[in-house]
């Protein structure tokens, strides 16, 4: 399978395959490359539907640009521990934010939210996500506040009055809530609705189940975090002897 960048040869047939419709997985096939590679290379320069192989090709030459620009100033290749290939985890925290997007989260918040993840003490402050990721203090705070507000990071003060933005064990977990809450809402908006147009109208009857729908969701997604939460909490040897769903199963009630 090859490596290295992507040609622009190979950005055209990107651009040809979704033109088609092809999934990511058989555009890929077609270029012999890692999906992965294909679905970051596709979000990174615009979506599925605003995707163009010139332009992509112009900014991936312009990102390597300003890469080589910024070495001088530190890389991270003096800073990673454990022996780490610093370009495989730069690569793999641009997978990270790839996927994240595909979950609807926004560009940066997506990059600062997988920073935070892949950093060893899940903690860091505005002035070192701004040294990392290479953007401005005015777009982390942005991408603070809008974590935030979805339960995925927590603000906190360290011995020197510095202000950090932390991933801990439970923030998923918190997030899941928040969706759920939210979800709730939704559900409850919906059955307002069959209130306001009659429960034995077309669109009465559709918001009813609606509501209903987001109730059973809603009431799953919350039962199942809380029994799988301890996974959270659990070094992962202590269940080399089956999977995390089976831990949450065993120590449920």
């Amino acid at each position: 399978m090859p490596g290295g960048r992507l040609t622009q040869q190979e950005r055209q047939q990107i651009a040809l395959g979704l033109a088609d419709g092809l999934a990511y997985a058989e555009i890929a096939r077609r270029l012999d490359r890692p999906t992965s590679t294909v679905t970051r290379e596709v979000m990174r320069n615009g979506g599925p539907t605003a995707y163009r192989a010139d332009l992509a090709h112009r900014a991936t030459e312009h990102r390597a640009h300003r890469r080589r620009q910024a070495a001088p100033r530190g890389t991270q290749a003096s800073e990673q521990p454990y022996g780490r290939d610093a370009e495989a985890v730069r690569r793999y925290e641009e997978t990270f934010t790839t996927i994240l997007m595909q979950t609807g989260a926004p560009k940066m918040m997506s990059r600062v939210l997988a920073c935070l993840c892949t950093s060893d003490s899940g903690t860091l402050t505005a002035a070192e996500l701004v040294q990392r990721l290479q953007v401005s203090p005015a777009s982390i705070s942005k991408a603070i506040t809008f974590l935030e507000g979805q339960g995925l990071v927590r603000r906190e003060r360290d011995e020197r009055r510095r202000e950090r933005y932390t991933v801990d064990d439970d923030v998923w977990y918190q997030s899941m809530m928040a969706s759920a809450r939210g979800t709730t809402q939704v559900a409850e908006t919906a059955r307002q609705g069959v209130g306001i147009l009659g429960p034995d109208t077309p669109a009465g009857a559709r918001l009813e189940n609606i509501a209903r729908f987001l109730d059973f969701v809603t009431e799953s997604i919350t039962r199942a975090a809380n029994q799988a939460r301890d996974i959270l909490h659990t070094k992962p040897e202590t269940t080399s002897g089956g999977t995390g769903a089976e831990a949450a199963e065993r120590s449920a009630p």
